[in-house]
């Protein structure tokens, strides 16, 4: 066994091949030879008797049989042993004495004697009856007919044909050959057909042997458990043939749930697999929803040739990559807050220090009270308006960044957003309202100068988050409209610009949410963003 098993796969194709062809065809010849010798038996015998019986039945031989008339009956039986083809016809009277045999000098000697044989049945019984036995003239396959007197009232005696079996041995012997011939020639043929086969099948399988395969399959194995995401396959027919541990802990499927043979549908409703199975189309970083978990998923057709035979897709939960992107966001907007501040402060230290060197306590007194009025307006407005951290936060980031550009970004008083969805990412959030911030910022800039003003109004109220955030810029022409979310369009007309509004546009999206860009009243224009409170349910994975 362990020599066969370093054996090449197309070695062992031809060896199993070659066997099984010897063995069935070695079978089905012994069961053919078996059978032919026992049909040449019976048609022999058959013949035999049939001849016996023509014989006994002739009145002269009945005559000369009843009246022992050997001179008769000896020419008569060699004549027709020879138009018959037999080996011999023998003729005894009631005692079963001799009256014809091929050789003379039997005649007037039993029959039982020396042919070893018994006709009691013929003699006795008046029976017919085929026999093989070894006599006289050595092994035949005999017919015995009874002999009847003329009036049929009695037995008076018994022919005996016998057909030499030694014909029947060679008509075996070349049937014989025969079948060695046709089991040589199937080997033949069948090692070339498994050769055949075997570079077919090799071609399927990438060259592989079998143990490689093997290996391959649980190295596959391996790799996917050692996966974090969750991946699962489906073939053709939407059937699940591939998932890892990861894929049902993933999605808080029930512990020991097997997936395999189940349809996609029955484990995930609704699964944008099958769409990728119809157009063959990849999609990735796809966000979706399942068991009120949010997950992002990438799903890849599987093909061979030009056939899709499959989809496989991977995802893992977005919480888990939220929580670095949370972090990182707060981190920057920290710093971009305290870097703005940190400049803001610096300036306004420098000028009270010059104050206080001039002897112009009061102004600087009144400067240092102003400053603080200011931010602690600012700040009780933001944790009455924005109890969520991370919103105002970055609100506060910008409002310094607007008056280290000498601009004032200016808060509605009446704004209002305290019913920030859970579900809703506040990176996201943050990166939509940062942006249009920005943009308004830049675009202020352009014609107003310092002391230009950025506004923001804010409400919660309905079924969306409504954010407006109107410049005192040179205003967007209708034509700009349909293009400024567009990647990479930009009014600088520098390469490196255009991304924001593109950003917010996508981001937008993700969130079933719509940004609308107006004139302004006095100049400018005004960004509306609207976020939908409740999430939209996209189901699949």
């Amino acid at each position: 066994m362990h020599l066969f098993n370093r054996l090449k796969l197309k070695s062992r194709m031809i060896l199993i091949l070659g066997l099984m062809t010897i063995v069935q065809t070695g079978f089905i010849g012994l069961f053919a030879v078996h059978y032919l010798h026992q049909s040449l038996d019976e048609q022999i015998g058959q013949r035999a008797l049939h001849v016996a019986k023509t014989i006994a039945a002739l009145p002269a031989v009945a005559q000369a049989v009843d009246a022992q008339d050997s001179s008769y009956l000896q020419p008569v039986s060699l004549l027709l042993a020879a138009k018959t083809q037999a080996r011999f016809v023998v003729i005894g009277d009631r005692e079963a004495i001799r009256l014809a045999h091929p050789s003379p000098e039997k005649i007037g000697r039993s029959m039982a004697d020396d042919d070893g044989d018994d006709s009691a049945r013929a003699l006795i019984y008046g029976e017919g009856y085929i026999s093989k036995a070894k006599g006289s003239l050595g092994w035949s396959m005999r017919g015995k007919a009874p002999v009847f007197s003329v009036d049929g009232s009695r037995v008076v005696g018994v022919v005996s044909v016998g057909y030499d079996l030694n014909r029947v041995a060679d008509v075996i012997q070349r049937y014989r050959l025969t079948l060695i011939t046709v089991i040589l020639i199937s080997f033949a043929l069948s090692a070339f057909i498994a050769v055949w086969f075997a570079n077919h099948f090799k071609q399927a399988i990438f060259g592989l042997e079998p143990e490689q395969i093997a290996r391959l399959f649980d190295e596959q194995k391996a790799t996917l458990e050692s996966v974090r995401e969750g991946i699962i396959a489906i073939n053709a027919e939407g059937r699940i043939t591939t998932f890892n541990r990861a894929a049902a802990e993933t999605l808080n499927l029930p512990e020991g749930t097997q997936l395999s043979g189940q349809h996609i549908t029955d484990v995930i409703p609704d699964s944008a697999m099958l769409e990728v199975l119809q157009s063959g189309e990849p999609q990735y970083d796809r966000e979706l929803w399942f068991n009120d978990l949010t997950f992002v998923a990438n799903r890849l057709p599987l093909k061979q040739g030009c056939t899709i035979t499959g989809v496989v897709s991977s995802f893992r939960r977005k919480d888990e990559l939220d929580l670095v992107s949370r972090k990182l966001t707060r981190i920057q907007q920290y710093a971009d807050t305290l870097r703005s501040q940190a400049h803001e402060y610096s300036n306004k230290l420098h000028t009270i220090a010059g104050l206080i060197q001039i002897d112009a306590k009061e102004e600087a007194l009144a400067l240092i009270g102003q400053e603080s009025r200011s931010h602690q307006k600012l700040i009780r407005l933001l944790l009455d308006a924005v109890p969520d951290p991370i919103l105002a936060g970055c609100l506060l980031g910008k409002y310094n960044r607007a008056r280290e550009l000498g601009l004032r970004l200016k808060i509605d008083p009446e704004s209002r957003m305290t019913e920030l969805p859970d579900h809703l990412p506040r990176e996201q959030l943050v990166s939509i309202i940062g942006n249009l911030i920005d943009n308004a910022l830049e675009a202020t800039l352009k014609t107003g100068g310092r002391d230009g003003e950025v506004l923001l109004t804010m409400t919660d109220l309905g079924n969306d988050l409504i954010f407006e955030i109107e410049d005192q810029g040179p205003g967007i022409s209708e034509a700009e409209q349909q293009r400024i979310f567009e990647k990479g369009v930009s009014s600088k007309g520098k390469a490196g610009h255009g991304i924001g509004l593109h950003l917010v546009k996508v981001l937008l999206d993700n969130l079933s949410g719509t940004v609308t860009v107006e004139p302004a009243e006095h100049g400018g224009s005004r960004f509306i963003v609207y976020i939908p409170k409740e999430r939209s349910l996209v189901t699949g994975a």
